[in-house]
């Protein structure tokens, strides 16, 4: 199997945690939408807005120091949109080479044109 590379890899930092010291959920929802939009741009040449984000369920905290990975697969293309599922993963910096699976969403981008109204994707 091939290796993956991820749209998008971010060490966590101090201050992107809650008051239980682990990474707000808030700050994984905007690099699952960055990861999904540099898919979106690299899959067709347009300017993409984010429709929805469907269901994201964390499965395992992330914390200080660790390295999310944010590996993109397209999963469906319409005439103006299409959908990315992000997957996240995080290396644990407490131990590295242990990754552990946090989360994955499908996004919907909508391709915009100059007139800021949708347009067809390809």
């Amino acid at each position: 199997m091939p290796m993956r590379e991820p749209a998008l890899r971010v060490t966590m930092l101090p201050k992107d945690t809650n008051a239980r010291g682990t990474i707000f959920g808030g700050i994984i929802l905007s690099h699952i939408d960055l990861a999904g939009s540099v898919a979106a741009r690299g899959h067709a040449p347009r300017d993409f807005v984010t429709k929805a984000m469907h269901e994201v369920a964390f499965i395992a905290p992330v914390y200080v120091g660790d390295v999310v990975s944010f590996y993109t697969t397209v999963i469906r293309e319409g005439k103006t949109s299409i959908t990315i599922r992000v997957e996240v993963e995080a290396e644990r910096f407490s131990a590295p080479g242990n990754r552990v699976r946090v989360t994955e969403a499908e996004v919907v981008y909508v391709a915009i044109g100059e007139n800021g109204k949708a347009t067809s994707v390809r």
